[in-house]
């Protein structure tokens, strides 16, 4: 058959995607344990969690057959993962205790950059575990627009790794033109060989010339040789 009579075939990526979105969208329509996670920073004067888990509430209580299996809050900044109940919620994802992750907003869930982000979102999926915010629609990982955030977080993931590698390079930089570069990297050694050898000819045992001089037996006796 030619191409133009070809049939077109899936490949087996975009059937997995599209099986995905299907078993997706039967689940969010079924019974389903869900999560709520929400978050405020000691920044935020006069916020509160509950501001947003009352949205979140009434949202799970409209969705026939959803279920809230725990409420998790965090008063700490989003900028770290180093949240104790944002820590919890992980580890009880990685236990399959519910099957849906709703925040409130992208923000909310975390502000540590696309990359961060990127690693909560996709360990999440790792576990068989879904996610949603409330206020922004399109982030959903069992929505059309699922795959297409994860592509672009990633995008932006690897042009903050970029931007990193940029920085330090002009603050090397920097610093080599300036003169001070010393204090990176390891420091090197300096040893004076001749002492090495004058405390050998004084008597000292390859072993003590080691301890006084803070190096290898190996090396010692290496210098009282003549080999380095």
């Amino acid at each position: 058959m030619n191409r133009l009579g070809a049939k077109s075939r899936l490949t087996v990526p975009e059937r997995s995607r599209i099986l995905t979105f299907v078993l997706g969208c039967f689940i969010l329509q079924s019974t389903l344990t869900v999560s709520l996670y929400a978050r405020v920073s000691t920044k935020d004067k006069g916020q509160d969690v509950e501001n947003q888990l009352l949205q979140l509430r009434a949202f799970v209580a409209s969705q026939p057959g959803w279920t809230i299996y725990r409420e998790y809050t965090d008063q700490k900044s989003g900028r770290s993962a180093d949240r104790p109940e944002f820590q919890r919620m992980f580890q009880d994802a990685y236990e399959k205790r519910f099957q849906l992750c709703l925040f409130w907003s992208l923000d909310r869930f975390s502000r540590e950059g696309a990359t961060g982000t990127l690693q909560h979102l996709r360990k999440l999926t790792s576990y068989g575990v879904q996610w949603k915010s409330f206020t922004e629609q399109y982030i959903d990982s069992a929505g059309m627009f699922g795959e297409v955030i994860i592509s672009l977080l990633a995008v932006l993931a690897k042009q903050e790794s970029v931007r990193r590698s940029e920085r330090a390079s002009a603050a090397y930089q920097k610093l080599v033109a300036q003169g001070r570069t010393d204090h990176l990297g390891r420091k090197r050694l300096v040893l004076d060989r001749d002492k090495v050898r004058d405390m050998h000819v004084a008597g000292m045992s390859v072993r003590e010339i080691a301890r006084k001089m803070k190096i290898s037996h190996t090396s010692a006796h290496r210098i009282i040789q003549g080999k380095v």
